[in-house]
């Protein structure tokens, strides 16, 4: 059985909407968008690198999808480009009727039955964004691990990484932090602790 894992940009308090661009995501009026780019450096890079070179296949939901294959296609071919344009691609959307993007598919029919046999295909199915697709997967218990690049920034409203409220427990496997303060911790899914 593989393993999914998100890796995902999120804000001290909790955001995950719109880091790359300011008008990457302006649902509900969200106007801080682009809030990733006063941070990087060469830590948070290597660390995405290694998280996209990782995954044996990618799953998206649609609005990550239409980020992603708008930019990915006509990049710079570098190694990360490569891995991106090549490996197989998975959508989730209840409003696409096609894909473009090389090696892409759109799932059709129940999402937690569909990602399950993806899951047991692949060795490492990495998820980017997605905020609406990671709730039903975490309520479900198909997401393994979280790879959480934490941004010293508080934007104060968006969507968020966990709003669903599916209580999870997580093991901390691996911790760094960038030269810009940028926290990156690496998660294991785990047993919800016993609360007293």
């Amino acid at each position: 059985m593989g393993k999914i894992v998100v890796t995902a940009f999120v804000t001290v308090d909790g955001v995950i909407q719109a880091p790359g661009f300011r008008d990457e995501d302006r649902d509900g009026g969200f106007d801080l968008g682009g809030w990733t780019q006063p941070y990087g450096d060469a830590v948070v890079e290597r660390r995405v690198f290694k998280s996209v070179l990782a995954a044996d296949a990618l799953l998206l939901g649609r609005r990550a999808y239409e980020l992603l294959s708008s930019f990915w296609p006509t990049a710079d071919p570098d190694a990360r480009t490569r891995k991106l344009n090549s490996q197989p691609k998975y959508v989730a959307s209840r409003t696409l009727r096609t894909v473009e993007w090389n090696n892409t598919t759109l799932l059709r029919g129940d999402l937690v039955e569909q990602v399950a046999k993806l899951r047991a295909q692949y060795a490492q199915i990495s998820v980017w964004g997605s905020s609406t697709l990671i709730q039903p997967l975490l309520e479900n218990e198909l997401l393994d691990e979280f790879v959480l690049l934490v941004y010293p920034i508080v934007v104060g409203s968006g969507k968020r990484l966990f709003a669903g409220g599916t209580p999870v427990g997580l093991e901390l496997v691996e911790a760094e932090t960038s030269t810009t303060g940028v926290s990156i911790h690496t998660y294991r899914r785990a047993e919800m602790p016993r609360l007293s």
